[in-house]
């Protein structure tokens, strides 16, 4: 169980280590992108965004402060989910959430099983895992996403082109 536990903290925590990277390198974009989904100032919101995805994901990798580390993961895929995919129904190939939900609740997971034996979590003799550790996880992770989704700003209407 501990080395499934290490390989699903190691994708899912450098997938989301990639996706935050990602955003610094195509920073113009990343922001003229989150702006069209009414996260303003853009580019603030891509460093932020880039940072918490990035940071998020290392954690996990190495299950460090493990339920935190999956809030944050769950937190950020929800946001992303709900502002960019939800509207493209399901799958993947039209646009949809199906990613999001896949990455968000795997790393989820790991916060009601706890990271395993090989994790800097169990190294520091910390036992954070179970049922009420992924319930804390869900809970902040629903919150804080729900604050950026209600900050939001409706993006303006695209002026005519008569």
């Amino acid at each position: 169980m501990d080395t499934g536990l290490l390989l699903l903290r190691a994708v899912i925590g450098l997938t989301l280590v990639a996706h935050g990277a990602q955003k610094f390198s195509g920073l113009d974009a990343a922001a003229s992108a989150l702006e069209g989904l009414g996260f303003v100032p853009g580019r603030r919101n891509a460093i932020l965004a880039g940072l918490t995805e990035a940071g998020g994901g290392l954690a996990l990798a190495l299950g460090f402060l493990t339920p935190a580390a999956a809030s944050v993961v769950f937190g950020v895929m929800l946001v992303a989910g709900v502002s960019a995919h939800l509207k493209n129904g399901f799958f993947l190939m039209k646009g949809g959430y199906e990613y999001t939900l896949v990455l968000g609740f795997a790393g989820l997971s790991v916060a009601f099983t706890g990271p395993g034996r090989f994790s800097v979590d169990a190294l520091l003799g910390l036992d954070l895992g179970g049922l009420h550790w992924g319930l804390l996880a869900l809970a902040a992770s629903v919150v804080a996403g729900g604050i950026q989704l209600a900050a939001r700003r409706r993006p303006a209407p695209a002026p005519d082109k008569a």
